[in-house]
This record gives structure tokens, sequence and C-alpha cells, in this order.
């Protein structure tokens, strides 16, 4: 029986990608199927292990990653040099674990899946290196509970790897012990923040922690720990092979960020997929790539990275995709994974959909968040049916301030505030659309108080 299997789709054929311009997708097949140990060492996998375990210190490892500036492809943008020069290492220190953050659960978002699914060596080649730098005994690959068929490659890799002696004891005649495990999560959106990470692979509730200590000091069962991003993990062999500099290039003009990204394309678009470019492509050459929208079609607006990014406008399609730019235009890159939105899609109805998620994903740790983004969620109901009363705009737009960077324990719900806030301000008009207007005979009721102090009907 034949098996269906969804794959991630990268539109660049082999013949088009090098090691040196492509490096974290130039071991991929097209057909799409996973890169075992023997192709992968045949395109010399591992090749980095050998050349940097023994040869170069730790130390001289991070100062290079510092240099080449790989900032977190997770959304965070945070430089993963210095996240690695801040980890606690000594001789009367404990050794640590680094986590792999394969918890791709950011809406719109898959990017992570095609490597994790069709070229897991170079995860796992990266892990190495990621351990060797910063006094890791241990990894984690902590895994999207619904990515089957990653776990599945993962699994294989982690023995093809450990069989030949990529992993264990004495990695390539080093003296450096290190080994991985593959972990499995439960599906919560808040793992993606790293404490909450750290609590659920420790079997707790998956709740944020407070900082400091940051996770590098004492992270995993109280021992220094470093947590990255899979695509993020996947750029190191590539630098410690060719240097920061050629990494800084790859971007050329477009960017002050070096390196590639993976960037994608879903929405009402002819060719939805995933593209190795770099970093500092505008999102016009994105959609260009994508073959334009549906016929019929014209495109309203667009999230930049995923569903806690802010909506941006046609006008800023000429934007660089990189961490400061679009930061500037009122928005994040995120994950780089772009949302196109058609002129004939709801904009109160797509919110509704995403405010309903990140209220249902909130972990219930503080007030903002807990109360606030299933309040937001009622009056966009009643928004959506047309039954909204004055006011609600504005309530909406007051939830968001209450819910900004600063004013809630993690970053969850100031995520999951910026699409709202962004929506309200350019399209206002669809809001408004959604405020009943009685008769001049009518008296349009306040909305009453519920028990737990929200103003709602009663099906809110």
């Amino acid at each position: 029986m034949t098996v269906n299997r969804y794959r991630c789709q990268l539109h660049h054929s082999a013949h088009e990608r090098r090691l040196e311009t492509h490096p974290l997708t130039w071991w991929l097949r097209d057909d799409g199927e996973c890169v075992g140990l023997g192709e992968y060492v045949a395109k010399d996998g591992y090749a980095v292990v050998r050349q940097v375990l023994g040869h170069q210190g730790p130390d001289e490892v991070i100062e290079t990653l510092k240099a080449a500036n790989i900032r977190g492809r997770g959304g965070g943008g945070f430089s993963a040099g210095v996240k690695w020069s801040l980890t606690l290492k000594g001789e009367n220190l404990p050794r640590g674990y680094l986590l792999c953050n394969a918890d791709e659960m950011e809406p719109g978002t898959f990017k992570d899946r095609l490597l994790l699914e069709q070229v897991p060596h170079l995860l796992l080649e990266s892990m190495i290196l990621g351990g060797y730098a910063n006094d890791s005994f241990y990894g984690y690959i902590f895994l999207r509970g619904e990515y089957v068929e990653a776990a599945r490659a993962i699994s294989r890799a982690i023995e093809e790897a450990r069989a030949a002696g990529w992993l264990g004891r004495d990695i390539a005649g080093s003296g450096f012990d290190f080994d991985i495990a593959l972990h499995t999560g439960a599906g919560r959106y808040i793992c993606g923040e790293e404490t909450a990470l750290i609590n659920s692979l420790e079997g707790q509730r998956a709740n944020p922690r407070a900082k400091p200590p940051f996770p590098g000091q004492s992270g995993a069962w109280g021992k220094p720990s470093v947590v990255n991003n899979v695509e993020t993990l996947c750029n190191v062999p590539a630098v410690l092979r060719f240097g920061a500099d050629w990494y800084q290039q790859l971007s050329g003009e477009r960017s002050d960020d070096g390196g590639t990204k993976l960037y994608g394309v879903s929405g009402k678009v002819r060719r939805t997929g995933l593209w190795e470019l770099p970093m500092g492509t505008p999102a016009g050459e994105l959609l260009d790539r994508a073959g334009g929208m549906h016929d019929g079609c014209t495109l309203k607006t667009w999230l930049p990275g995923g569903g806690s990014t802010g909506f941006l406008l046609p006008e800023h399609l000429d934007l660089a995709l990189d961490f400061n730019t679009v930061a500037q235009a009122g928005s994040r890159l995120g994950t780089g994974i772009l949302t196109l939105v058609a002129d004939d899609q709801s904009m109160v109805s797509l919110v509704r959909n995403l405010e309903e998620f990140f209220a249902r994903e909130s972990c219930g740790w503080c007030t903002p968040c807990r109360d606030g983004l299933p309040w937001a969620v009622k009056l966009l109901r009643a928004l959506e049916r047309g039954e909204g009363i004055p006011g609600d705009i504005e309530l909406l737009e007051e939830l968001a301030e209450d819910q900004g960077p600063g004013k809630t324990f993690c970053a969850h719900a100031p995520g999951a505030a910026m699409p709202l806030a962004s929506a309200i301000e350019y399209f206002r008009d669809e809001f408004e659309r959604g405020i009943a207007h009685p008769g001049k005979d009518d008296v349009m009721p306040e909305r009453p108080l519920s028990a737990n102090g929200e103003r709602g009907d009663a099906e809110r």
C-alpha cells in the first residue's frame, strides 16, 4: 500500500545548490527522501567535527560564532555566539546540556520540519559542535510531538551516528564525550519559550521560569544549559568550515545580518514552500518566487514570520526581511515564513482564529495572558457575528496594550497582541462593521459584567 506523506517543498533543485551558497539545504535530495549517514558523509558530513574537536579550543569556536553573528532563527534574533559565551564553564563546574528547540508550533511555520525530516545528520553534527563549545555532556532534541516522520528520521540518524562513533565516548579520537537523545513533547506552544521547554523536559508543567538565573547559568536539572533553534544550530558547521567573514558575505549588501535564511510562503499563492536565500531578501521577491497570488486574488496584508508577528501591507513588500528592518516597520521577522492574506479574507475572522490559538496555548501563569486572551476572543467573536457594541474595539486595543512587552511573565501574550493591534490599526473599518447599529428607538445595552469581571453576554 502506498502511503502519501506530506513533505515541505524546497524550491531549489540540487544543481542550483552548493555548500558555499546554500549551507542549510545543500545536502537535500530532490526526491525529498531522508539523507542517510553514508550519503551525508560522502558529502563531507561530520568533516567539521574532525576539523574542530581536539584542534580548536571551545573559546575559539565561540569567538568564530560571535564574529559570524548567527542570529536566532526561532524568532528571537539573539546572537548564538553571544549566548554560548555566557554559558558557565570551568573545572569546578558541572558539565551541562545542549538543548535543541524543535518544538515548531508557530502558526504558519514549517521550516525546521524540512531539516528534521530530510537531513537530520546536519543537526546532529551541529549539536556535537555546540556541545563541545559549551562543555555539554549531553544533548536533547525537544521535538514537537506531532512531527512523527521527523521523529523516525532523527531516531534512525542517532542510531547511525552512535554506531559510527560520532556520538558517545571519545568522538573522533578527541577525548570529547557527548551523546544525544530525542524527547517528543506533548504539543504545547509555550514550550517554544526556552525555560518552559526545560521545565517540560524535566517532567514538570511547561511554565516559563523567572530569569535570572538564565539557562546558561542554571538550566536543565540545575546545570548550565544552552537552548537553540534547529535552523540556528544547522548554520554552525558551515561557519566553522568557511569562517565568519564568509558567513557575513552571504547576505551581500542586502542586510547587516549575515548568512542565509530558510524563507517560506503560505496562503493564497500559486506555489507555497521554502527557499534558502540570503538574509535580507525582500518580501516581494518571495511573492514572485511563489508565482504571485491566486487568480482573482489581490494581496491585502501579510505576516512576515508566523502568527505572533504584526501585519504589514503591500507597500512593505520592498522591505529587506531581516530582524532590524522588519522591526523598524512595526513588526518582527519571527521565523521568516510569510503568510499572505487575500482581499477576500476577513481580518476579524483571521485574527479571531489566531487569538483562539494563543488563548488555548497560554500556560495560565500571569493574569494579562490567562484572562486577557480569552476576553479578546469573546470580543472578536461578537464582532465577527455583527453583535459588537461601541467600545469593543477600544477595549481590544486596551487589552493588546496591557499584554505588551514587559507586562507579562514571558513573550507569549506580547506575541498574541501584535497581530491583533496591527490588524485594528490597518483595517479598523472591518472591525467597525462588526458593531451593531440599533434603530433610533432602540437602546444599545451596556454589555454586562460576568462573574469573573469580564464584560460579556451569556454566550461569552
